[in-house]
């Protein structure tokens, strides 16, 4: 602990979910509702409401995977990380899904516009603020960042290019500016190539959804060429 790492997938999200509902005794999605989304009138959901149903994109299944998810996946993944990550494989076509999208995934169905994900991420840059009070305090934005270890992801290996760290849930930006040339700024990739980011020092957040998915693990071409736009206009 506090020296290496590895990446948790789907099982972050029912982890740390089971702790805020042993705490507020709420699932997930109701306290997010509560406490975040709701009072800041943020266009987000963990799972999707039947009557939201008609707003959701549909994913393209990225080129890779094209011959079949397993066999792309395999062709590239570690075995640790294929424990992870594909142990069942969930894809476009699962994600597509009634089910999947009516069910409460913490870390991997949240459903929201890429105003609402920059809306999210902008509570960690002091953006968000209900009645006059910040909904997180600087005191509290600041322990996502506090670095777990640097090190090669034991799941992802070499899904990165050298070191990563991740911060209480959030990936920090490091050497290699992952969000942005500020170090200590944070964020997390989604499958596919969507990304959120906070960059407290500039008072930035940014987020960016597609549904044409992309093969990279994470820093899909798009993404980073958005992130590096963002910083070139501050």
């Amino acid at each position: 602990p506090g020296t290496r790492s590895g990446y948790h997938a789907l099982t972050y999200g029912f982890l740390v979910g089971e702790v805020v509902r042993r705490v507020s005794g709420l699932r997930p999605g109701a306290f997010l509702a509560r406490e975040v989304t709701g009072p800041l009138g943020i266009d987000f959901t963990i799972g999707l409401p039947e009557r939201e149903s008609g707003r959701a994109a549909e994913l393209v299944r990225p080129p890779a995977a094209s011959g079949g998810r397993q066999t792309a996946l395999s062709g590239r993944l570690a075995p640790a990380a294929l424990a992870a990550l594909a142990n069942p494989v969930a894809g476009a076509a699962e994600a597509n899904s009634p089910g999947w999208r009516a069910a409460e995934i913490p870390a991997a169905n949240g459903h929201g516009t890429a105003r609402a994900v920059a809306a999210l991420y902008g509570v960690f840059a002091g953006h968000g603020s209900h009645g006059g009070r910040r909904i997180l305090s600087p005191e509290a934005a600041e322990r996502v960042r506090e670095g777990q270890g640097s090190c090669r992801d034991l799941v992802l290996g070499a899904g990165f290019e050298g070191e990563t760290e991740i911060g209480l849930g959030l990936w920090l930006s490091g050497p290699q500016g992952s969000y942005g040339p500020n170090a200590r700024a944070f964020g997390h990739d989604g499958f596919g190539g969507s990304c959120g980011l906070a960059d407290p020092e500039a008072s930035v957040s940014l987020g960016y959804v597609m549904n044409r998915m992309g093969p990279h693990i994470a820093n899909d071409p798009r993404k980073s060429a958005l992130v590096d736009a963002v910083y070139r206009a501050l």
